[in-house]
């Protein structure tokens, strides 16, 4: 094998080329056993051809991929590298195999969308019941989390498109940006909290009480930190980060804890008396939310479904404002 090749050898088209749907089925299984014996029985093979074709694999790339240890297999950096490059092109081939067999069963494919949850949510419900009636038999899968966990899942192509926000301005290079909407805030806390029905109190006295936060690399901690900051307060008691809004609301419901949430996200838990609104001034903004998909990568037909008509949805409700 050619390890002792000069550094900075540059890998050609041809070599990679050389990797077949074996080759990189077998790095995956690797990759996730670190063993070469158990490799080789969810092969079909024996430990030998097992250590063959891994060496294969490296002579066609020209490095080493994994240190052997006495227990086992561990990837060093360019093995990490394949073994990603590996997991996304097999994920790949089975989104082919299953779109394929469903459009020539006379299905319409399978979409993938991510969404932050909150102001999004009302319009994603609304765009996919719409989508469902253009497209009876579109499988659609929804994958709810915060913008930085759904950016990078666009990015290794396990959703189609986002709703959501960049996270960093270097963001803006890889991918394309379409506006929605804006998103109001509203502090919130359960129906038995001291702070119910009292007008505005300060940021002060909000300051002593815990809160449940969203994890720091959302914009809606940003903002929550932003609002405190900006006056020179800092939270004094409690703190409990998550991103998920079920959990909050249920500790919301059985603690004297206060929450930063989106207003249409807690509107209809307001309405049916489960949570209640603190009527304090707020005085930071959230940023606009929106369509997030590849650079240089035209949407499917399936995609390109749901992004004209979630695109309309939002038109028509900013068209009273």
């Amino acid at each position: 094998m050619s390890q002792d090749a000069p550094a900075g050898k540059p890998l050609v088209l041809a070599q990679v080329s050389r990797l077949r749907f074996r080759h990189l089925h077998f790095l995956d299984i690797l990759g996730k056993t670190r063993n070469l014996r158990l490799t080789a029985e969810q092969m079909h093979m024996t430990q030998p051809a097992a250590t063959k074709v891994l060496m294969d694999i490296e002579d066609m790339l020209g490095s080493r991929l994994f240190d052997r240890l006495p227990r086992g297999m561990r990837p060093n950096e360019l093995g990490l590298f394949t073994l990603r490059y590996a997991s996304s092109a097999l994920d790949g081939h089975r989104k082919f195999v299953d779109e394929f067999s469903t459009l020539k069963q006379g299905g319409h494919g399978h979409l993938s969308i991510g969404a932050i949850s909150g102001s999004a949510a009302h319009l994603l419900i609304a765009a996919v019941d719409e989508l469902q009636r253009l497209r009876p038999l579109l499988v659609v899968k929804v994958l709810e989390q915060s913008s930085d966990q759904l950016i990078v899942w666009l990015a290794e192509r396990k959703i189609d498109v986002m709703i959501g926000r960049f996270t960093a301005e270097s963001q803006r290079d890889q991918f394309s940006y379409e506006r929605l909407t804006g998103e109001g805030l509203q502090i919130t806390a359960g129906l038995h909290h001291p702070l119910r029905g009292r007008h505005a109190p300060s940021l002060t006295e909000l300051s002593n009480w815990p809160w449940i936060l969203y994890p720091t690399s959302t914009a809606l901690r940003k903002v929550s930190d932003d609002i405190f900051s900006s006056t020179g307060l800092a939270l004094t008691s409690g703190i409990v980060e998550t991103p998920s809004f079920l959990f909050a609301l249920e500790l919301l419901q059985s603690t004297n804890m206060l929450s930063l949430q989106p207003a249409a996200l807690v509107d209809k838990y307001v309405r049916r008396g489960l949570l209640t609104r603190i009527g304090a001034e707020l005085f930071g903004a959230m940023p606009d939310f929106g369509l997030i998909t590849l650079q240089g990568e035209p949407p499917s037909p399936a995609a390109q479904a749901f992004i004209d008509v979630i695109r309309t949805l939002a038109d028509h409700e900013a068209e009273p404002a």
